[in-house]
């Protein structure tokens, strides 16, 4: 049997080709263009056939009659007993010219050249789209009750279905898949459309929070979901059945789930939080058009739409399709299918299979050169506290990266040091001894550092004081509190304001400000501290919403504890868990990568909203930590003796508020 093919190479079509191929003395010819026969090769690979049973036909789907030579019309006429036309343009952002020139004319030229050819039967690929928007049930034998075509993918799918419907002379069949995904073997899928549009925003939830934690989803319409292969398996079945002609058939799942449903299977798929609370999509639906309209035309509606749209990956009608009204009617496909064997699998046994195969094949991310290097390399970097520990840390993982790598610190010797280890390892360092808590210093220090460098690229404020102890052990101890705020906020804001002109002059930069985990948990015995990033903070927030526009980013990081010379006063911490320098310096690299605002832990972020939810309890949670752990004996005012030993208690509390103590 010999069959032509459009869209051959295609997602479907490739697969429907290779179908066609695995049947006895099988012969497939498939539309080609002359710039794609280089590639031919991996189809054929795919294909498992050579060019004698797989024949390209050189030709254009927007010319008349394909544009096929009229030499290869004469040799294919009367031939073909199959014509498959799956070639389309499927790209709900593409222009209503394009859809036209594809959909429309290519329909109309294709339909021309298989009537040309004498094929005896054409089965055309419409889509569910071409009911547009309809409201109920949309049945396989309907076509002119379709509604709601505004959209010009609907339209044309339509139009394009019409015109076989109305104009060819050839028995005919008509097929409409539904939303197609990846197999439902092997999870292979080769674009982001359909489903595929959430499945970033269920990677961002579940980096961003703990798999147990419930988190509000949407619900909607139904999506009518099939697996790549049940589309290709049902097509080939039903083609070749006898007494079919002048029918079409809706390759659709006969159970959709609703939007809400699908979102939850896939989050179990990704491992990320369920979406157990849910708010109707349908709910939007109330604001009339002109109004969503003229909100839309307010600059800063659009420019924060826009933005999420963006980050999220999501296309403009996104809304049409959560809120999608059809259902659409099978029966007449159950009936040809019956004995076949053949059926749509539930989405519940395959949807880890297209999420592993997204993330590991698909994810934009993937795709983005997001290497340290690509970042930093040949640019400058200040680190301040960049002598020891996570300062330390950061300054050598720029520096292998190809930073100009600039560290400030007030010791002389564990700068002369630093410096010694970083060029004994083949590392450059430029290091600068200031102390930027006093005003005239760190301003000295800016000077020096934009005349000899041109200002800096990254900032991270680094540079920090930290003091555990008891407010009511410092009642006699203000300084505490200033020396706090001299180095961890106005210090660090002084240097942000030194080097700013030079960014905003470039129209680039970026500042990372460490922060802490306090700030979200609020822990005790730490309020000077705390008071004193929580500031910075603030400050970051506020420049951040001025310079967004400017290309400056802001970055936080509410750090954990750390294992630090800073906490090393602290024998207590001695028996806790902290993160090690190298691993804070990682924090502050996916600060570099990434730009992100804020860089959080999964437990500060849930002490946060704890705080916000239910803070009573937060408080009782603190303060049993708080009558837990004592003071040290220096803050007290007492001599350090032998440490005590850690309760059963004390260890049992340190592991359940593990990264939440600091």
């Amino acid at each position: 049997m010999e069959y032509f093919v459009t869209g051959a190479t295609g997602f479907i079509g490739k697969r429907l080709v290779r179908k066609l191929l695995a049947r006895p003395d099988s012969t497939v010819y498939f539309l080609t263009r002359s710039s794609e026969l280089e590639k031919l090769e991996s189809l054929y690979a795919f294909w498992n056939a050579d060019g004698s049973r797989a024949i390209p036909v050189v030709g254009d789907l927007k010319q008349p009659l394909l544009g096929v030579a009229k030499a290869e019309q004469k040799r294919l006429k009367g031939k073909i007993d199959h014509f498959f036309h799956l070639a389309a343009l499927y790209d709900l952002g593409a222009s209503a010219e394009e859809d036209e020139a594809v959909n429309i004319a290519g329909t109309r030229h294709t339909l021309a050249f298989a009537e040309a050819v004498g094929a005896r039967c054409f089965h055309h690929m419409s889509s569910i789209a071409a009911a547009g928007m309809f409201e109920g049930i949309f049945r396989e034998d309907m076509f002119d009750e379709a509604e709601n075509l505004d959209h010009p993918y609907y339209r044309t799918k339509h139009e394009s279905e019409g015109i076989v419907r109305k104009e060819c002379k050839l028995p005919w069949r008509i097929y409409r898949p539904g939303s197609v995904v990846g197999d439902s073997r092997t999870g292979e899928m080769d674009k982001i459309d359909g489903p595929y549009y959430f499945f970033k925003i269920i990677q961002k939830l579940r980096r961003l929070l703990p798999p147990w934690l419930p988190t509000i989803g949407i619900e909607g319409g139904r999506i009518n979901i099939v697996p790549v292969d049940f589309v290709v398996d049902a097509l080939d079945h039903i083609g070749h059945l006898a007494g079919q002609d002048g029918k079409c058939f809706h390759l659709t799942d006969p159970h959709p789930h609703r939007v809400g449903d699908v979102l939850a299977i896939l989050t179990r798929a990704a491992h990320a939080p369920d979406m157990g609370l849910r708010i109707n999509a349908a709910l939007l639906g109330f604001i009339p058009k002109g109004v969503k309209k003229s909100l839309l035309a307010l600059t800063p509606v659009r420019r924060i739409r826009n933005a999420l749209m963006k980050d999220l990956g999501l296309p403009d009608d996104i809304l049409d399709f959560v809120n999608y009204p059809t259902r659409f009617d099978c029966r007449e496909t159950e009936k040809a299918l019956a004995g076949s064997g053949i059926a749509v699998p539930p989405l519940e046994s395959y949807a880890w299979r297209l999420w592993d195969y997204w993330e590991r094949h698909l994810d934009p991310d993937l795709f983005v050169d997001r290497t340290l290097r690509g970042r930093v390399q040949g640019k400058v970097v200040l680190v301040t506290g960049g002598s020891s520990g996570i300062g330390k840390a950061v300054a050598r993982k720029v520096a292998e990266a190809g930073a100009v790598t600039v560290i400030v610190a007030r010791d002389q010797d564990k700068l002369a040091e630093a410096k010694r280890e970083f060029e004994a390892g083949g590392l450059q360092l430029v290091a600068y001894s200031a102390d930027i808590s006093n005003y005239e210093e760190c301003d000295d220090f800016v000077r020096q550092v934009t005349e000899e460098y041109g200002g800096v690229d990254f900032l991270v404020n680094n540079a920090g004081r930290s003091i555990r102890r008891a407010i009511e052990n410092s009642f006699d101890r203000f300084h505490d509190f200033e020396r706090c705020m001299q180095l961890n906020y106005f210090a660090a804001v002084r240097l942000t304001m030194g080097f700013l002109p030079g960014m905003l002059a470039k129209k680039k930069g970026h500042i990372i400000n460490i922060s802490s985990i306090g700030v979200l948990t609020n822990a005790p015995r730490f309020s000077a501290y705390v008071a004193s990033k929580s500031a910075l903070e603030a400050f970051s927030r506020c420049a951040a919403s001025e310079f967004t526009d400017r290309g400056i980013d802001f970055t936080c990081i509410n750090m954990p504890l750390v294992k630090t010379p800073m906490i090393a006063p602290t024998k207590l911490y001695q028996n806790v868990p902290t993160l090690t320098p190298e691993e804070a310096a990682d924090l502050v690299v996916e600060a570099i990568i990434h730009k992100p605002v804020r860089i959080a832990t999964r437990l500060g972020i849930f002490g946060q909203v704890v705080h916000a939810v239910a803070p009573k309890v937060a408080q009782i949670i603190m303060n049993t930590s708080f009558r837990m752990f004592p003071d040290s004996a220096a803050a007290v005012g007492q001599k350090e003796g032998a440490p005590a030993q850690p309760t059963a208690d004390q260890i049992a509390f340190s592991q359940l508020m593990r990264g939440i103590h600091l």
